[in-house]
């Protein structure tokens, strides 16, 4: 592999003056027009603007050679041919018929091309790049690499510097040179190690012309439509020429990494689009990461050097910080845990044995050790418990002194213990080893031959061939050196009255160090083949707590990948047996099974705010919730036809939360029956049916509440398919309506006289329906004084006034209990449900007595569940918190403190186009343009998908699904609220 450095180690040119540049358009090429130095690294290159197009004039560094030149134009002109669709820079002949010409600038001969402009955007920046932006790469170089595979049209008879056969010659020729000599020793030290795990593969990886720059620098974009930049052409492909295949896909990986947010993981869809196009040979996988490290340790040291030759290049400096990033997350992670993780991803985990342990570890522990459940459906880790520091020893604790004599974790587990919130990142939760709890002194034994290392005061380590056994917590015995197997290592340490011995096996890596003692989700299936199980070494496999989910030959990731199979089959199942017409979060959503005050927890580990779910307004996990449920269910459940003391209890406590005049209560199972009930009294009471609601709100499925239901987002015909019984009006809103701002207040004369006029026409009104908070909109303030006139308008005719206080009652507005409140009215049926139950299925009507008894003109009402002891129990309970904690107040505050940091982040980030609501009840509206109000609809879709990987949970909302819709358990924290505001700024700065 030795290169002679005058071959590659390339001097930049100097700028051309841009009358010699017009001249050679002119004279070589028949062009007129403006030319813009576009900036490179080593060559030259002008934007052309005439009338009848664009191009690039490319003038070559001295050291090109011009055959290579035509062989790049003939290589375009092949991919041109083989892949539709992609935006390609052929090259235009001069004159004389040639695509390559020559000319003198500054007393150097040089050449030059004129190639089309290809119309889009490179991804110049380090801005986030979405997972179908890094898939698209993958594609595009897999289209690539595939057009040109019987490409023959390059003779490469000198070494290339890009070439990564010569990586790593590139790299210990250039680093010396380097001003950074700590940084440099980093470099040749990670290319090293990447070398040797690259050098088994070297002559069975196959070779072929490549691009050698799919980058995100060398590729064109179009806006998709949620505002995402998309790769559509390739440019620059001066680095063509022979190499590996997989060396094209590398080389995208590495580019990767510099982007905001990204970690090694990130390259996962680029592999998986390349693999779909190009399949890659298990050699192949086994090099990739390897060679990832090496460009990116490649384009540190070359991109240094060239500043130090051109000082004056802004291309080549300005790209330094980018360079270093990108080394950075390379060797984040060793390599060989990323070859683990990219076999798994692609299906081809490897089958990598344990040997044999000829004794075992602690002859003296007894085979009932228990083990302790710490996942995230543990029972033992309720209301919150799983948040405190020494979660894992108490529970360990608990277990000795219930009179077992040890307890052990498990390998592979995604811990809660291990969970944190309010993180953008995601905590490490899976164990790589296991820790053993005991209540006495226990010998340690070698299970084989080794050899002894110490680390720390209680650390040993056995090293075996290529498997190193970790233990922490042994008062040794045994010096360094060898020892046969069974050779009493020591024993287990006592320290503060608690024997714990940690057990971790490590297939070391070239890189050295020791292993983490857990690992991140995204890459816990790499870990875990670089760390097996132990449990072999101290349990027999007929133990009665001996695992027994994965036979003995799996590969040692078995557990992750049964989880993700699982994650799988459960999605699989539930589109098969649950209606598809329930929809789900996110295309791929995670799989939810824990809870605890507004976060949650998927079986990963991975905490997630929660600032969506207005259903549990208590929060999740409520301690005083779950207690008096166990306590009723446990005495008696029945229905409101019997007689008992909750039901009475939770009417009248509701009733005094309300004026006077409504005393009369129904309980029923959901705010859809609610609605539903709301308009059957008003039928009964007023011996009409006609019905007015507001346009764009929804108020429930069944077939009264879904027939006032105006919302297209919840049903796409409500407008064309509600019966003729329901009229509407005009959506009250101030913000983008057919009324804004000050002249809002014409909302409430025009629905006012709308009512009188189906009077006039012989329809007058058994009701009008509306939430008093525009709640489907994003939770927006009705215009003062909007349901002061339409309810006058409306008992005028006789009709009666419904506030749908499902979404919105309860507190949630911070300054009023009930949302007609903040409009200075009383209705006359109230209806409300959601958080009324915290979750569980409760809702209720509210009304006044002569309302309530003429529904007997209909038959007898009942619902089985409404009003039964537990859910009155849970109904009280819900009250008693919200009073307990002052959960209202906590709402006032904290909403506000969260709308000032929202409107703050209006002012600097133009797709806000307004904040509304009150308390915790508010909505961020994104719009395209600030003056047309043009909904940025995908692009709220696509934050809410950024905005889960960074660990919040929230979701679109209104007819045009462009508002984020901010309803979070009422208990909220002031730190959490800063989190999300945190994070929404993240992602409307470096994108989403």
């Amino acid at each position: 592999m030795g290169i002679p450095s005058a071959d590659w180690l390339v001097r930049p040119i100097g700028p051309v003056d841009e009358a010699e540049v017009s001249a050679v358009l002119a004279e070589r090429f028949g062009v007129t027009g403006t030319v813009h130095d576009l900036g490179s690294q080593q060559d030259r290159n002008y934007r052309v603007r005439t009338e009848t197009g664009d191009y690039v004039l490319k003038i070559a560094n001295p050291a090109s050679d011009p055959a290579a030149l035509r062989a790049q134009c003939a290589a375009v002109e092949r991919l041109a041919d083989a892949v539709s669709g992609l935006r390609l820079p052929r090259a235009h002949a001069g004159v004389d018929g040639e695509v390559v010409q020559r000319l003198s600038a500054g007393g150097v001969d040089l050449v030059c091309r004129l190639l089309d402009y290809v119309p889009g955007e490179p991804i110049m920046d380090s801005r986030y790049l979405a997972p179908p932006v890094v898939a698209r790469l993958g594609e595009l170089a897999g289209r690539v690499v595939a057009g040109l595979a019987d490409f023959a049209g390059v003779e490469q008879e000198r070494p290339q510097l890009w070439d990564l056969r010569n990586a790593l010659t590139v790299v210990e020729t250039l680093a010396p040179h380097l001003p950074d000599q700590e940084r440099a020793a980093r470099v040749l030290s990670a290319s090293r190690a990447a070398h040797t795990l690259l050098e088994p593969f070297v002559d069975r990886l196959p070779v072929q012309v490549i691009h050698g720059d799919v980058t995100d620098n060398n590729v064109v974009c179009e806006p998709a439509v949620d505002g995402r930049r998309m790769p559509v052409g390739v440019i620059d492909f001066g680095d063509l020429g022979l190499g590996w295949t997989v060396a094209e896909l590398a080389v995208t990986c590495a580019s990767v990494l510099h982007h905001h947010g990204a970690g090694p993981a990130s390259v996962l869809p680029a592999v998986h689009a390349f693999h779909a196009v190009r399949p890659l040979a298990n050699e192949e996988l086994d090099a990739l990461w390897p060679l990832v490290v090496l460009r990116a340790s490649v384009m540190v040291v070359s991109g240094q050097y060239d500043t130090l030759l051109d000082p004056g290049n802004s291309y080549a400096s300005v790209a330094l910080n980018r360079e270093w990033a990108m080394f950075e997350a390379a060797v984040s992670v060793p390599a060989e845990v990323m070859t683990a993780q990219l076999r798994h991803a692609l299906g081809r985990p490897s089958a990598q044995l344990l040997p044999v342990a000829e004794h075992t570890l602690l002859p003296g522990l007894p085979d009932d050790v228990a083990s302790l459940d710490l996942s995230v459906s543990s029972e033992e880790l309720h209301t919150g418990r799983w948040l405190a520091p020494d979660a894992e020893t108490v529970l360990a604790r608990a277990t000795l002194t219930a009179g077992r004599t040890a307890v052990r974790t498990r390998h592979g587990e995604f811990r809660l213990t291990r969970t944190t919130v309010d993180d953008s990142v995601p905590a490490a939760t899976c164990a790589l080893g296991v820790e053993l709890h005991l209540t006495g002194p226990t010998e340690i034994r070698a299970p084989w031959a080794g050899t002894v290392t110490r680390h720390g005061d209680t650390g040993v380590t056995l090293h075996t061939g290529g498997l190193d056994l970790l233990l922490d917590g042994v008062d040794a015995e045994v010096q360094p050196g060898p020892v046969v197997s069974g050779r009493r290592l020591g024993t287990v340490a006592a320290r503060e009255g608690v024997r714990v011995l940690g057990i971790q096996l490590f297939r070391p890596c070239v890189t050295g160090g020791r292993p983490p003692r857990f690992a991140p989700p995204e890459l816990a299936a790499g870990w875990l083949e670089v760390c097996p199980d132990p449990i072999r070494l101290f349990l027999a496999p007929d133990a009665p707590d001996a695992p027994s989910s994965a036979p003995d030959d799996a590969p040692v990731s078995a557990r992750d990948t049964q989880q993700a199979v699982m994650e799988t089959e459960l999605l699989e199942r539930r589109e098969h047996s649950f209606a598809t017409v329930q929809e789900h979060y996110f295309e791929t959503p995670p799989q939810i099974e824990r809870g605890w005050r507004h976060h949650l927890v998927d079986t990963r580990g991975r905490g997630y705010l929660d600032m969506l779910n207005n259903v549990t307004i208590l929060g999740h996990g409520h301690p005083g919730l779950g207690e008096a449920v166990h306590r009723q269910w446990q005495r008696l459940n029945t229905n409101s036809r019997f007689h008992y003391a909750s039901v009475v209890e939770l009417s009248e406590r509701l009733t005094g939360l309300l004026p006077a005049e409504l005393d009369t209560v129904f309980l029923v199972n959901s705010g859809s029956e609610a609605v539903d009930l709301a308009l059957r009294l008003a039928w009964a009471a007023t011996g009409r049916q006609d019905v007015v609601a507001v346009e764009e709100a929804y108020h429930g499925w069944t077939y009264a509440s879904d027939a006032v239901s105006t919302s297209i987002a919840d049903n796409p015909n409500a407008l064309a398919s509600r019966p003729p019984w329901v009229h509407t009006v005009a959506a009250p809103n101030s913000y983008r309506g057919r009324h804004r701002g000050p002249q809002s207040r014409r909302y409430a004369p025009e629905a006012a006289a709308r009512i009188r006029e189906l009077a006039d026409q012989g329809r007058p009104l058994a009701a009008f329906v509306c939430e008093p908070y525009y709640g489907n909109a994003g939770g927006m303030a009705l215009p003062d004084g909007y349901l002061r006139q339409v309810y006058e308008a409306t008992r005028d005719v006789g009709g009666l006034c419904v506030a749908d206080e499902v979404q919105v009652g309860y507190g949630r507005l911070g300054s009023h209990f009930w949302g007609f409140e903040q409009q200075g009215v009383v209705p006359d049926i109230v209806t409300v449900a959601k958080a009324m139950g915290n979750g569980h299925p409760l809702g209720a009507v509210i009304t006044r007595r002569d309302i309530a008894d003429a529904y007997r003109t209909q038959g007898y009402f009942f619902s089985s569940a409404g009003g039964s002891p537990v859910s009155s129990v849970v109904g009280l309970t819900v009250l008693d918190a919200l009073r307990d904690e002052d959960l209202q107040t906590n709402a006032r505050e904290i909403g506000a403190h969260l709308k000032d940091r929202l409107l703050e982040l209006a002012e600097r980030h133009a797709l806000i186009g307004a904040v509304h609501g009150s308390g915790l009840y508010l909505g961020v509206e994104f719009v395209r343009d600030r003056e047309s109000l043009e909904p940025a609809t995908e692009e709220t879709a696509a934050i809410c998908d950024r905005l889960r990987e960074l660990g919040v949970i929230v979701q679109p909302t209104s007819d045009r699904q462009c508002v984020l819709k901010i309803k979070p358990p009422l208990c909220l924290t002031r730190r959490s609220a800063d989190v999300f505001a945190d994070a929404l700024d993240d992602v409307l700065t470096h994108g989403w």
